[in-house]
C-alpha cells in the first residue's frame, strides 16, 4: 500500500497512469486478474473475517454508547457466505463481454475517410462508501474489468475490514499492474483533498447517507454519480392481490431495512380502507416489527401517529403509509416526496400496470415485485459501483458499462478539411454495417 502520507495529486496521477496500463492489458488479461481476485479472497477468509469481527463488535459498542445507528452497524457484517457471494459475484464481472474498445457507432464521411466511435473507461474513480466493506471488493472489480484507476474511501467504522480486504486484493494483482491501480484513503482529511483534485479525478461516486452524499456534492467541482436518498414507495391498487401485496411489502422492508432500495412509504388506494385490506396490510407490517407513521389522510382515517416529514429516509424497520385517491394522486405524490431511485405498482390491472411503468420518473420502476430487486448484482450486472438517481450518465445501478465513456477514431489518407470547404469533396455520412 502507498504511503498514505503521500501528496494526493502524486497519487492520482499515478493511479491515472495504472488505469491506463490497466486498460491496455487484454480482456483475458483482466478477466484473470479478477479470477485471481475472487479466489484471493476465499483464500484470505480467515483474516478478512477476524478483521471484520472486530469491527463488528466496536460497532456493537459504538451502538450502545449511541455513536452509531443500528441501521449503519447492520452494514458491517461480512460471512462466509457474503465472501462466497463476492466471489460470485466477481466472476460474473469477469465473464461479461469485453467493454473496452467496443465499437458503438462507424461511419464514413467520404470516401477513405471512416470513422469509428469506441468505448473507453472514464479514466479516475473516487469511491467514498460507509460502512459496508463488501463494496470495497465489489467496486474494486467493476473497476478492473472497465479499465479504470480507482481511489477508494471507505468510513472508519470499518477500517479494518477494508484495510485487510484492499491488501488481499493488491497482493492478488501483484506484479501485473501497478499497485496504485487501486488505492485507499485512510483518513477522514484525506477525503477534502482528493474532492479538491478536479482534472486529476474524473468522477465521485459516493455509497452512503444522504448526508454524506450531500456533503460530497457539495465540496467538489468533479462530477457526482450518486443518490442523494432512497426514498422508494410501493402503490398498492385497489385491485392488488391481497397475498400478492402483503408478500411484497414485508419483503421491500423488512429483508434488509437499512438498504437504499427498502420501501419508505406506502400508498394505499383508499378504496382498501372501507374493505379493510389496508387495516391487514398494516398489521402484517406491524407484526413484522415495522413502526408505522402516516401522512395526513392515514393519520385520520386509520389512526397512526404523523410522519415527521413525507420526504425521509427512515433505513430501519419504520416506514410512512399514506392514502391516494387513484393512480394520479399516487403518482403525483411519488413525483413531490420521492428522490427518484426505485418506485413499485401492485396491481391486478394490465393497463394501470403500464401507464405507472411509463409515467413514473425513477431510475427503477416495477410492477408487482419488491423494490429490493433494485441491485446490480440482482440486475445481472455482477456488482454495482452505486446506484445513481440523476440523468446525465448511467443511471440506476451502475455496473462496468456505467464507468464507460467513448472517443472518437478517425481513419483517413492524407485528408484535409479545405477540399470540403471550397466544395471539391463532399460528405456521404453514410452509416456503415457492423456498428453497435
Amino acid at each position: 500500500m502507498l504511503n498514505p502520507k503521500r501528496d494526493w495529486k502524486a497519487r492520482a496521477r499515478a493511479t491515472r497512469q495504472a488505469g491506463r496500463r490497466l486498460a491496455g492489458l487484454t480482456s483475458a488479461r483482466r478477466r484473470g486478474l479478477l479470477e485471481q481476485v475472487a479466489d484471493a479472497l476465499l483464500e484470505n477468509q480467515p483474516a478478512i473475517l477476524a478483521a471484520n469481527q472486530l469491527d463488528v463488535a466496536e460497532g456493537a459498542q459504538a451502538v450502545r454508547e449511541g455513536r452509531m445507528s443500528a441501521a449503519l452497524a447492520a452494514r458491517l457484517q461480512l460471512s462466509p457466505g457474503k465472501l462466497q457471494t463476492l466471489a460470485g459475484g466477481i466472476r460474473a464481472i469477469a465473464a461479461q463481454p469485453e467493454p473496452l474498445g467496443r465499437e458503438l457507432a462507424r461511419r464514413e464521411l467520404a470516401e477513405g475517410l471512416v470513422l469509428q466511435q469506441l468505448s473507453v473507461p472514464l479514466g479516475v474513480l473516487l469511491v467514498v462508501f460507509e460502512a459496508r466493506p463488501d463494496a470495497l471488493p465489489q467496486v474494486a472489480a467493476l473497476a478492473l474489468r472497465s479499465g479504470n484507476g480507482l481511489i477508494l474511501k471507505g468510513g472508519r467504522e470499518a477500517a479494518r475490514s477494508n484495510q485487510v480486504l484492499h491488501s488481499t486484493i493488491c497482493q492478488a494483482l501483484a506484479g501485473e499492474v501497478p499497485e496504485a491501480v487501486l488505492t485507499l484513503a485512510e483518513s477522514r482529511d484525506d477525503v477534502g483533498e482528493l474532492l479538491a483534485l478536479d482534472g486529476l479525478i474524473d468522477v465521485v461516486i459516493p455509497r452512503g447517507s444522504g448526508a454524506m452524499v450531500r456533503a460530497i456534492q457539495d465540496g467538489t467541482r468533479i462530477p457526482v454519480l450518486g443518490h442523494a436518498e432512497g426514498i422508494c414507495h410501493i402503490y398498492v391498487d385497489r385491485t392488488a392481490n391481497f397475498s400478492q401485496a402483503r408478500q411484497i411489502l414485508l419483503d421491500a422492508k423488512t429483508d434488509y431495512p437499512a438498504a437504499c432500495n427498502a420501501v419508505e412509504t406506502v400508498l394505499l388506494h383508499e378504496a382498501l380502507v372501507a374493505d379493510d385490506t389496508a387495516t391487514r396490510l398494516l398489521e402484517a407490517l406491524r407484526q413484522a416489527g415495522v413502526q408505522l407513521f402516516g401522512g395526513p389522510r392515514a393519520c385520520a382515517a386509520l389512526g397512526l401517529p404523523a410522519a415527521s416529514s413525507l420526504h425521509h429516509e427512515y433505513s430501519d424497520l419504520a416506514c410512512a403509509v399514506e392514502l391516494v385517491a387513484d393512480l394520479d394522486a399516487a403518482i403525483d405524490h411519488i413525483h413531490r416526496w420521492g428522490s427518484g431511485h426505485t418506485e413499485a405498482i401492485v396491481s391486478e390491472d394490465p393497463e394501470l400496470i403500464e401507464e405507472f411503468l411509463a409515467r413514473v420518473d425513477a431510475a427503477c420502476v416495477f410492477a408487482n415485485a419488491s423494490t429490493r430487486f433494485a441491485d446490480g448484482w440482482r440486475f445481472g450486472l455482477g456488482a454495482e459501483v452505486g446506484i445513481s438517481t440523476g440523468r446525465i450518465h448511467a443511471r440506476g445501478p451502475v455496473g462496468v458499462e456505467g464507468l464507460l465513456t467513448s472517443k472518437w477514431v478517425l481513419r483517413g489518407s492524407g485528408d484535409t478539411v479545405g477540399p470540403f470547404s471550397r466544395g471539391e469533396r463532399g460528405f456521404s455520412h453514410r452509416e456503415l454495417h457492423g456498428s453497435g
